[in-house]
């Protein structure tokens, strides 16, 4: 069982490797649905075989194995592996938690503060205008979703430049990309090897806007522009607004200018390969994760005395 769980519990520390294999070799919107999956299967397998490894930790335990309804202790794996695996993984999982429920509070605390400060702002249809000389634009979720800009991003752009800006915004929205980065940023609070594919899947997430805004604008050197001088004005020290609202100066800036005034023809073989690791790597998390509960549910029967061991 334990030979099984190795695969969901080592393999979140791969995924440095696969961002630099895959990188830019999928078209935005298909990295964005594969990274974003690969971070849920991958963070579900992790905690899943930590789970694993709790249970089988504390079920050797005679008193909790009377407790279960065993006949005897669950035997998997020697006491010497079974209980340091088992604290291991206690203090894995608290970790985890933590580090997810004040994420997620944090996340909240801002996003019904960004609603709150909308409340007297000047708005019309989806758009509201925050009076602040502070330059910042994001696209904020909700029903319906805003698209909330600052007076002093409206005067930093010219017109086009603000149609450009403001269509990227409702590509966002339209989109519902919040749920991808959320995603994200839930799978990177699970294992820290993870922060790289959350910042790949904001880039992903951001490509697609960009290339949304371009075509309805129908001018990607004016898309490029508009996003430069966006990040330009903005500060660096951000905004109090949640992170998954998304915003068109967000992520790495030089490089999404140059894939809009540069264009990269991905091959359609070299795209599918990519996506097609990016699949192998969760189903082999899953597979292992699967085959680690599958044993443990058989271990646990045996100790129950339902199922003869042979």
């Amino acid at each position: 069982m334990i030979t099984a769980l190795l695969v969901p519990l080592l393999m979140p520390l791969a995924t440095p490797v696969l961002i630099r294999l895959v990188g830019s070799r999928q078209r935005p919107g298909t990295a964005m649905w594969t990274l974003t999956a690969t971070a849920c299967v991958l963070a579900a397998g992790w905690l899943a075989a930590l789970g694993c490894l709790l249970l089988a930790g504390i079920l050797t335990v005679s008193p909790v194995a009377r407790l279960g309804h065993l006949i005897h202790p669950l035997n998997v794996a020697p006491a010497t592996v079974a209980y340091p695996a088992a604290a291991l993984a206690v203090g894995t999982l608290l970790i985890c938690a933590c580090a997810v429920a004040r994420g997620a509070l944090r996340q909240l605390r801002r996003y019904r503060s960004a609603h709150v400060r909308l409340r007297d702002a000047p708005s019309a249809g989806d758009l509201s205008v925050l009076d602040s000389p502070e330059p910042d634009v994001y696209a904020l979720p909700g029903s319906p979703g805003r698209i909330v800009v600052t007076s002093g991003m409206l005067r930093t752009l010219v017109g086009p430049e603000r149609e450009a800006l403001l269509a990227h915004e409702r590509a966002h929205l339209a989109g519902r990309h919040h749920y991808f980065l959320a995603a994200g940023d839930l799978a990177a609070r699970c294992h820290p090897a993870m922060r790289g594919l959350r910042d790949a899947i904001a880039l992903a997430v951001e490509r697609v806007a960009d290339e949304a805004a371009a075509t309805a604008v129908g001018d990607r050197a004016l898309t490029a522009r508009a996003i430069g001088r966006a990040a330009l004005a903005k500060s660096p020290s951000g905004s109090n607004r949640p992170s998954f609202a998304a915003g068109a100066a967000g992520g790495p800036v030089p490089q999404r200018v140059r894939a809009l005034l540069q264009p990269v023809a991905t091959s359609r073989g070299v795209a599918v390969a990519a996506a097609g690791l990016l699949l192998a790597c969760s189903a082999a998390t899953g597979g292992g994760a699967a085959a680690g509960l599958a044993s443990l549910h058989q271990h646990v029967e045996i100790a129950q005395g339902e199922v003869h061991h042979d």
